[in-house]
């Protein structure tokens, strides 16, 4: 990191998600990039520690471009009184959370923190942060799509959780398919949409797979927009740009979104409403 500048205040956001870790740096307000990587292992994550973070140290994590810092100048108002660089994370795997207990500058956020209301206990704390970080950038009422390895649907309208729904995704039905069948093959989405009335049985399995995706995508957009004809539909996750071209590839989709960073935009959201709460005290 470079010399410490007293009116900055980078950090970093890490969001474990089932199978993979999603991370982004920010100074201040200000996103400067997002990067991916594989889930950690004890070594990694001290090593990372050890080396403060610099871009070399993410090498054998990522091809990614990863930014250099500034040094914060100090620290910041959130009751924990440490210099280090912040990494505020949010977890859906708690054996991954916990490797960063070490680090005096993680803090691990949880759904009671997060200034959305009716959220029930068992509400996945991405669910929460990207419908958070929708409300914030697009306005409400509003719902978000998560293509990731489960498909997810939240609404919520004025900061507070309407409902939604949860099915497997794309990889997830297509492992299933492979693991729990005798004779049938491991497919995998392609690149392109098939063709639906399919002549072998690998594209049989994507054509399966995909169009019912898409349509059960297209079933739920079109009921909210029944209900919120001018309200916002953002599509977010990882199949999220795999997927978009296709959902809007026809005139009767109901207008569509494609916004890879919500959850980011969520955790910016808690970070300043607990910042905040440190302040008014």
């Amino acid at each position: 990191m470079s010399a410490p500048d007293p009116l900055l205040h980078p950090w970093l956001a890490l969001v474990i998600g089932n199978t993979r870790l999603h991370w982004a740096a920010f100074v201040d307000n200000v996103l400067q990039t997002t990067w991916h990587t594989r889930h950690l292992n004890a070594t990694d994550v001290a090593s990372l520690i050890q080396q403060q973070f610099i871009p070399n140290s993410w090498a054998p994590f990522t091809t990614d471009s990863v930014p250099l810092l500034p040094t914060p100048g100090h620290a910041e108002d959130d009751g924990l009184h440490n210099a280090e660089l912040p990494l505020y994370i949010a977890s859906v795997v708690p054996a991954q959370a916990a490797l960063w207990s070490i680090y005096p500058g993680s803090r691990e956020l949880h759904l009671d923190q997060i200034p959305l209301q009716n959220l029930y206990p068992t509400l996945g704390i991405d669910r929460a942060l990207n419908l958070l970080g929708a409300g914030d950038r697009y306005g409400w009422p509003v719902l978000v799509i998560d293509a990731g390895t489960a498909l997810t649907f939240t609404a919520g309208d004025t900061r507070a959780l309407m409902g939604g729904a949860i099915l497997p995704g794309l990889t997830m039905q297509f492992q299933a398919l492979g693991k729990y069948t005798a004779n049938l093959p491991q497919a995998h989405a392609g690149e392109r949409l098939p063709q639906r009335w399919a002549h072998n049985t690998p594209d049989a399995i994507q054509s399966g797979i995909l169009y019912s995706t898409l349509a059960t995508i297209h079933d739920f957009l079109a009921d909210w927009h029944r209900r919120y004809p001018n309200a916002p539909a953002i599509l977010t996750g990882g199949d999220g740009a795999r997927l978009f071209p296709w959902l809007t590839m026809s005139d009767r989709t109901p207008p569509l979104q494609l916004d890879l960073g919500l959850m980011f935009g969520g955790m910016q959201c808690c970070r300043q409403f607990l910042l905040s709460s440190f302040t008014d005290r």
